[in-house]
């Protein structure tokens, strides 16, 4: 299984609220209808100050699945509707391990 963790700084043209309306709201629903993926979590930062506003993670089967979904017209369309709203977007695959669950 594979899981990328997406940092998301939101557009400073938006407030918090928005940010969050958008990417609950909008965003979330379309992102969830990626082909292949496994599970969606987005985390919102709650800390003022922090440097991202968002965390996204998204689980699928292997990196090719990743990619084969990105590479479709929804994927497309997820990833121009994050670029829309978004100042900065960063993008790891990790391994999680569960130490207390």
């Amino acid at each position: 299984m594979l899981k990328a963790v997406i940092l998301l700084t939101r557009n400073p043209e938006m407030s918090r609220a928005e940010f969050r309306s958008w990417l609950l709201d909008e965003h979330a629903p379309l992102a969830a209808t990626l082909p292949g993926l496994r599970r969606l979590v987005y985390n919102l930062v709650e800390t003022e100050d922090a440097s991202v506003d968002g965390i996204a993670e998204l689980w699928f089967d292997s990196q090719q699945a990743f990619e084969a979904a990105y590479a479709t017209e929804i994927g497309m369309r997820v990833a121009a509707d994050s670029l829309a709203h978004v100042s900065a977007r960063v993008r790891v695959f990790v391994s999680e391990h569960v130490v207390l669950a």
